[in-house]
This record gives C-alpha cells, sequence and structure tokens, in this order.
C-alpha cells in the first residue's frame, strides 16, 4: 500500500495529493511575504519555504490585485495622484513594507559600509540611516510619480504586469547566487532553488504580461522597455552584491524587487511618451 505523501516531500501519488501540496506552498509564501492570513490547515514548516519560493511571483499577482482594486476605487472619488498614492499605500500595509525595508537597509549598508563585514553589520542594524532615508524617500517618489504619469487604465495593467515580474527578478538571486550570511530572515528561501521551482516562478510572473499584451491592453513595446529596464537594473544589483559581499542576503531581495518594479514603470512610461 503506497504511504501518505510528507508535506515537506512530495512524491508522485494522486492528483488530489499533488495539488494540496502546491497549494500549501503557496500559502507558506503568502503568510512570510504578506499581512494576508491564510487557513489553519495550511500549517507552517520552517523547511518549507525553501520550496515555497516558486510562489512569489504569485504573492505578486495578489498584491498587484489589492492595489489595482483600490487604484480603481479611489478614482472614483479624486484624481489620479491620490489615487495611485492610496494603492502605494494598500500595497506597502499589505506586505508590511516587507521589501521596502529592504531596500532602506541595501542603502544604508551599501552606501555607508567599506568592507564586506561592515556592509552586512549595517544591513542588520534596524536603525534607518541617511543613506536608508534619502533611498527609500527618492524610491517611493519616483514610483509614485510614474504611475501618476501614466495613462489611467495604464496603471491597473502595469500593477498586474509589474509585481509579479519585479518578485521573479529578486527570487532569480536565490536561484544563480549564493546566501552571503550563515544567519537570516531569507535563508529559509536562500538555501537552493532548482531549475524546475524557477520554472515555475517564471511562467507565473510571465502569465499576466501575456495575457495582457495579447489582449492588447498594453503594447508589447511598453512591456518590452520596462522588462530590458528591469532586467538591467537587477543584473547590476545582482553584480554589486557579488562583488561587495559574495552573494545576497533578504534586504539584497527587497531592494531588487523594488529597484525592478520602479523601473519596469519607467520603461512603460518612456515608451508610451514615445
Amino acid at each position: 500500500m503506497m504511504e501518505p505523501m510528507e508535506v515537506d516531500h512530495p512524491v508522485r501519488t494522486s492528483l488530489s495529493a499533488r495539488c494540496v501540496y502546491q497549494l500549501r506552498l503557496f500559502f507558506v509564501a503568502l503568510q512570510f511575504f504578506t499581512r494576508i492570513p491564510i487557513p489553519r490547515w495550511v500549517g507552517f514548516d520552517e523547511r518549507w519555504l525553501q520550496h515555497a519560493s516558486r510562489y512569489f511571483p504569485a504573492v505578486g499577482i495578489v498584491v498587484a490585485l489589492v492595489c489595482a482594486l483600490v487604484y480603481v476605487l479611489a478614482s472614483l472619488f479624486w484624481n489620479q495622484s491620490v489615487a495611485v498614492l492610496l494603492s502605494m499605500g494598500a500595497g506597502i500595509y499589505l506586505t508590511g513594507a516587507f521589501h521596502e525595508d529592504g531596500f532602506a537597509d541595501t542603502c544604508d549598508g551599501f552606501g555607508g559600509g567599506v568592507t564586506e563585514e561592515r556592509v552586512l553589520e549595517i544591513m542588520k542594524d534596524s536603525r534607518i540611516g541617511a543613506y536608508g532615508a534619502i533611498g527609500i524617500g527618492l524610491m517611493l517618489a519616483l514610483k509614485w510619480m510614474t504611475l501618476a504619469s501614466l495613462p489611467s487604465p495604464s496603471v491597473v495593467v502595469a500593477l498586474l504586469i509589474v509585481h509579479p515580474f519585479s518578485r521573479l527578478a529578486a527570487i532569480s538571486l536565490v536561484w544563480r547566487m549564493n546566501y552571503a550570511k550563515a544567519n537570516g530572515k531569507a535563508k529559509p528561501i536562500g538555501q537552493e532553488m532548482s531549475n524546475g521551482e524557477f520554472c515555475i516562478a517564471g511562467a507565473t510572473a510571465l502569465l499576466p504580461m501575456v495575457l495582457l499584451g495579447l489582449t492588447e491592453w498594453m503594447s508589447w513595446e511598453a512591456i518590452a522597455a520596462g522588462v530590458l529596464l528591469a532586467t538591467i537594473a537587477s543584473l547590476w544589483l545582482a553584480r554589486m552584491f557579488q562583488r561587495r559581499i559574495g552573494g545576497y542576503t533578504g534586504d539584497c531581495l527587497g531592494a531588487v524587487q523594488q529597484v525592478a518594479e520602479v523601473t519596469f514603470y519607467l520603461g512603460i512610461l518612456a515608451a508610451l511618451a514615445y
């Protein structure tokens, strides 16, 4: 008689058992990266985070849907600038400023540290410094201005495309790089990521992009421009991380997500303006 499937090591049993396992991994990722409560039956084991990283872009779709809904509702009562700001606030609250905090810590660490040890020490400090405050302020202002400058229908489309893709950019560091320190908040998802898991993440991130492109809600030129800028920015950051600290940390993942997000918006805006 076939043994029951282990929750932390899926085997080829029934289709329903495999689907339940994948659903559990999605909910674990959702719990880790957002404030959204998950069903009690999911449970939690830190080892599941190792495999739940494949659903990081799927979490981005959930965040994008919430941000888009807030934007649409706010647009009924206020102008676009206010609606965009409220949408951004909803996203920050939903994720607990998880990625913004990582970006600020990365600015502090790489801005104020010279040696690898000093960079990691600064990034570990929960206090925000001048580099972090200035960096996150400029990042949020640029994101707000860029989205507010897009045509109103394009804002919703951009959110649905960019949130999952920017998280794919972040998780690519887990796939191709080594974790830079022995302990940290990203260690459970930073030990390894198989090619198959990255393919699942990639397919999830590209699905909204392909669907919205095929339905002509956004031009392929705008999508390509966003992908190009976000990819260049992510590769530049990955190279800097590798050179300065020999890998990445959880804060580095947040920084890549934020930079990939805003550069994608910039690419869309440039293409639409042209």
